[in-house]
């Protein structure tokens, strides 16, 4: 297949990229780089990387009418700042919309996107959230990754979209994990908000989407386990992965106002669809996974949607 994948070296992006090199597809990635890293993706056969933005119309146009993909998978998007509006709706809605309009130009066959949990908002109606709960975003973010969705059912293709419990893993730079790791390396003091979250490891997330990618399902789907672990867990996790001794308890701290205690999404519609799919990695072993990655090529910087205060900021 030829598949073209924006935010391709970004964390889920990469992924994906090797996951299809691998089985001998052909590749297009679009990258800015703001947030995604060079060395996620290395020079290989059937690959082809592209500095540039999907903002930009005539670039994203030319790029599929020269490549024809057989699909898109859109997984580029504006996160790194919570207070960054303008940037969140040039890149999550107007660059889904311009994304969606070139691969129906191009005579794509079909569109995978990444949605947020929070497009139901930081407090849903009902634990587990179903797929039938009204969306409700409540943050830049999660507002224009809700638009985008609507411009990607609006474009007539064959479409899904993957609402995402909290992805981790090797090469991830967002949330709490490599927060901790890049504090706990730097000897700085940790603390842990009192939230919980689905945690889902990026090789289980994968393989949903290489599925989507072959064929399966449309509309929109959970990738998440169905049940949640609290911040507390992964930290613990982390500092046993890492092998670090605390002096004590770490401390824990009320959640903000724009932060969810938790989303629970009710994966049964996946897992219908999608052969049975369930996470299937163990918390401390992908916790490890993701500890040997930041060992062996460090973190630059991490990246929240979320607002914190200022001494907490680095």
């Amino acid at each position: 297949m030829k598949v073209f994948i924006t935010g391709g070296s970004g964390f889920v992006g990469s992924h994906l990229a090797d996951r299809l090199l691998g089985r001998g597809d052909q590749v297009l990635v679009i990258d800015n780089y703001e947030t995604g890293r060079r060395d996620n993706l290395r020079a290989r056969d059937g690959l082809e990387v592209v500095e540039g933005s999907i903002t930009d119309g005539e670039l994203v146009r030319t790029l599929t009418g020269d490549f024809r993909p057989d699909l898109v998978v859109h997984a580029a998007a504006s996160y790194k700042d919570p207070d960054a509006w303008e940037s969140d709706v040039l890149t999550n809605a107007l660059g889904t919309a311009l994304v969606a309009q070139a691969a129906k130009d191009a005579g794509c066959e079909r569109l995978i996107y990444f949605q947020t949990a929070l497009c139901y908002g930081t407090n849903p109606t009902e634990q587990p959230v179903t797929l039938g709960h009204h969306l409700d975003p409540d943050s830049s973010y999660a507002i224009s990754k809700t638009a985008g969705e609507l411009y990607l059912r609006l474009s007539g293709l064959d479409w899904v979209s993957f609402r995402l419990a909290n992805a981790y893993g090797p090469r991830n730079i967002s949330g709490p994990l490599p927060t901790f790791f890049s504090r706990l390396t730097n000897e700085q003091p940790c603390f842990v908000m009192d939230t919980r979250r689905d945690f889902v490891f990026i090789d289980d997330m994968i393989d949903a989407v290489e599925m989507a990618i072959d064929g399966k399902g449309h509309g929109t789907y959970h990738l998440s386990s169905g049940g949640d672990v609290s911040i507390k867990e992964l930290f613990d996790a982390t500092v046993g992965a890492m092998g670090v001794k605390m002096d004590g308890p770490v401390e824990v701290r009320p959640r903000g106002e724009d932060d969810a205690f938790t989303i629970l999404l009710d994966p049964s519609r996946t897992r219908d669809d999608f052969d049975g799919w369930t996470p299937a990695t163990p918390l401390t072993a992908g916790v490890a996974a993701a500890v040997a990655y930041y060992r062996e090529f460090g973190i630059e910087q991490t990246f929240t949607h979320l607002h914190l205060p200022d001494e907490d900021t680095h």
